[in-house]
């Protein structure tokens, strides 16, 4: 299945996601590896097997196997760290000031460019609603790619994430 073939799966009543979602997949503005990378982070981060299935295979001939490692690298660690981290947020007071003690070397050592991976993480942070972890990357990201790709990333992992849902909700009203 490829992104094609995911629009044709969308409702009519969310066809503005079904036109998001080709325009995106058609973006110029990253490079052919950061936008790739940035899907599928961004459609594993969206827990959905259908769109995580559809984008894998719609991407996997521009990624290297290196570069498909570390998108799938970026949507594990930032599982992680944006619970962490958005739970070092909310609560505040000495958590923030505590070391993590979790385990996260990818970050230093992603297999690929380093603003490719921080370009990951941001959107894969901005599906999972951490705050801290959306900051410190768009930062990252701004100061190595512009305000442009920070928001092509978050336009991304806003549709990803919304046809995730909608596909889900679709099959559930199917079954």
């Amino acid at each position: 299945m490829s992104i094609d073939a995911l629009k044709d799966r969308i409702p009519d009543y969310a066809k503005d996601l079904r036109l998001n979602l080709g325009a995106l997949a058609n973006d110029v503005s990253l490079t052919p590896q950061q936008l790739a990378g940035t899907f599928v982070a961004c459609a594993i981060a969206a827990r959905n097997d259908e769109v995580t299935r559809a984008v894998v295979a719609q991407y996997k001939d521009v990624l290297s196997a290196q570069a498909l490692a570390a998108a799938e690298s970026a949507a594990a660690i930032m599982g992680m760290n944006n619970i962490y981290y958005r739970f070092v947020h909310m609560v505040g007071g000495e958590y923030g000031k505590m070391p993590a003690q979790l385990r996260m070397s990818v970050i230093g050592n992603p297999g690929v460019e380093k603003v490719d991976f921080e370009l990951w993480c941001l959107a894969v942070s901005a599906i999972n609603g951490c705050d801290l972890c959306v900051t410190s990357h768009e930062k990252i990201v701004r100061e190595a790619l512009g305000a442009g790709a920070v928001q092509t990333a978050a336009r991304i992992a806003a549709v990803v994430h919304a046809v995730a849902a909608t596909l889900q909700a679709a099959a559930a009203l199917e079954g």
